[in-house]
């Protein structure tokens, strides 16, 4: 693997490099220290060699006598130099530093360009890596190392991030298209945030308030969005069924989230509210625990989501929807050739090639591919590896 890395590095980019495989006492650590060369060996290296006697003084600045570079007694003056006629004055072995390797693209390049190496090594699929797509609706939670002294304001960080993908996931299964979504997390989260970076640099907090903010605005666009009608399972196609069942498994619970989201929880906060007085201390608490109790049945429920697509080899709610929403538009096409061609065939048209009924086994087997090249890109590990920044 070692030897894999270096190589294909070494061929992809066409610059020398070494590394080194390093691990823990433990041996449960294993990483590779890659270094390599910002410049390329020239083919032909520039020498050039005097062609007469150069004299530098001690800025190595090229003066034109050696009468100039020497003291009163005629001896050479220290840090002055004299080059012989025939000797290198001057070489280039090396090209200038390419600039490819300090852009952001480089960086996401050869992270896609590693986890497809390691994934080749791979068999199991679940165990397949991925690299976050920062296009996606979901934002990155941040890996904390060992005696990070800054733990737990990362902790912090990454709640906020999981909350927001959390309601994330609750929007697209919802039914609100993921534009929409990522236009909020674009205008109320990244806009934001690099707004508040160029005014106040990076303030945790202020970062948080500006996710949390953002998530109440989804949380506002979910209560407004009206579930879409469960799909009918009325078409004769194991694939699409079994997508149809995980849709409404999802709508379901769904359901259940938003009713604990604005009823339930905002019930119980109202009669905390109105609970008042010297010997209600225990009734207080009480309804306190309640909510506590509410919200942490509301963040597993919301947890359960992609964790049940997971199940069914999906990497994670919005890869599902989009694979669901492309099904459903080649079997709604071919609900549609179907009806055209009964309708050929009752107004007696004479049957040729372009009036045959359309094939069932064809559009079963571009429900295959698509489910195939949807579950590729499964995760181990979807709140870890895939959202690392």
């Amino acid at each position: 693997m070692l030897e894999s890395f270096t190589d294909e590095f070494r061929k992809r980019y066409n610059v020398e490099c070494i590394s080194a495989l390093h691990h823990n006492k433990r041996k449960t650590n294993y990483h590779i220290h890659l270094i390599f060369s910002e410049r390329r060996l020239l083919e032909h290296p520039e020498i050039k060699t005097a062609s007469r006697n150069l004299f530098y003084d001690e800025q190595r600045k090229r003066v034109r006598t050696k009468k100039e570079i020497l003291d009163e007694s005629g001896k050479l003056r220290n840090g002055c130099t004299i080059i012989k006629k025939g000797e290198v004055y001057e070489q280039h072995l090396f090209t200038v530093k390419d600039k490819q390797f300090k852009g952001e693209s480089f960086l996401q390049e050869i992270k896609a360009f590693y986890t497809n190496l390691i994934n080749k090594g791979i068999a199991d699929p679940e165990h397949k890596l991925k690299v976050f797509d920062g296009e996606s609706v979901y934002l990155p939670t941040k890996k904390i190392g060992k005696n990070n002294p800054r733990t737990a304001e990362i902790e912090e960080d990454n709640t906020a991030r999981q909350e927001w993908n959390r309601t994330a996931d609750l929007a697209l299964v919802s039914g609100i298209e993921k534009v929409k979504i990522l236009a909020v997390k674009k205008e109320e989260i990244q806009k934001k945030t690099s707004e508040s970076i160029k005014q106040n640099g990076w303030l945790p907090k202020l970062f948080r308030s500006i996710v949390s903010k953002a998530k109440e605005l989804l949380r506002d666009m979910i209560r407004t969005q009206q579930l879409p009608p469960k799909p009918v399972l009325s078409v004769d196609m194991d694939e699409y069924r079994v997508m149809q069942k995980l849709m409404i498994k999802m709508q379901d619970k769904a359901a259940v989230i938003r009713r604990l989201q604005d009823v339930e929880l905002p019930k119980l906060q109202s009669q905390l509210a109105e609970t008042k007085g010297l010997f209600k201390g225990r009734e207080c608490k009480a309804l306190e625990q309640k909510i506590q109790q509410t919200k942490k049945t509301i963040a597993a429920k919301l947890d359960a989501i992609p964790t049940i697509l997971q199940g069914d080899g999906y990497p994670d709610t919005q890869v599902f929807i989009a694979a669901f929403k492309k099904a459903t538009e080649i079997v709604e096409q071919y609900r549609r050739d179907l009806s055209d061609w009964e309708r050929k065939v009752k107004s007696n048209q004479a049957p040729d090639k372009q009036s045959l009924p359309p094939e069932k086994k064809s559009v079963r087997n571009r429900l295959r591919q698509l489910q195939a090249e949807s579950k590729q890109r499964r995760t181990h590990n979807r709140h870890s590896q895939d959202r690392e920044r």
